[in-house]
């Protein structure tokens, strides 16, 4: 989340973005050329959760994605110097994730637990009813998959830790 960044953060991505290169403080120069600098920012959610869904920020397709554009470009220039936005060259804006997309995301967890216990030995498998309880619970638009994966670890991975530490497979 860039907004919350140290300023001097902020002037280090200036000479980035400017020159190519940073110089740290012992005089050691970096090379940023054929890089790209991907920043997180939470400017202007409040907007997005009010209206619905957005696209990429380019794509206003709607009124209401129009006026949630504006507030957001507006909410950027108050919050980031011009010379900072004027060496971006694209904001991309996106959707709260659906609870469609939540079950993909536990599907794609999921794969990821069984790959490790199949390294031990052990299959597991999960219902559809399973993979959608699990989405539900950790389904939050506020805070993305993070609440998923704080789920998985509560109601599936440390169960199964513990029941592999106690011989029961």
């Amino acid at each position: 989340e860039i907004e919350k960044a140290h300023p001097e953060v902020w002037n280090a991505l200036l000479q980035i973005l400017d020159d190519g290169r940073l110089t740290d403080g012992q005089g050691q120069v970096v090379d940023f050329r054929n890089t790209v600098l991907i920043m997180t920012s939470n400017l202007g959610t409040e907007f997005v959760r009010q209206g619905g869904t957005l696209g990429f920020l380019q794509d206003a397709s709607s009124d209401v994605d129009r006026i949630q554009h504006e507030k957001i470009q507006k909410a950027l220039k108050t919050t980031f110097r011009p010379e900072f936005l004027n060496r971006i060259d694209e904001i991309i804006m996106f959707s709260p994730l659906s609870i469609e997309q939540m079950y993909k995301i536990v599907d794609l967890q999921m794969k990821e637990v069984r790959d490790r216990l199949t390294e031990h030995g052990l299959d597991v498998a999960i219902t559809e009813s399973a993979v959608k309880w699990l989405a539900e619970v950790g389904f939050d638009p506020s805070f993305g998959a993070r609440p998923l994966r704080r789920a998985l670890q509560k109601h599936i991975e440390s169960p199964l830790s513990i029941s592999v530490l106690a011989g029961q497979f």
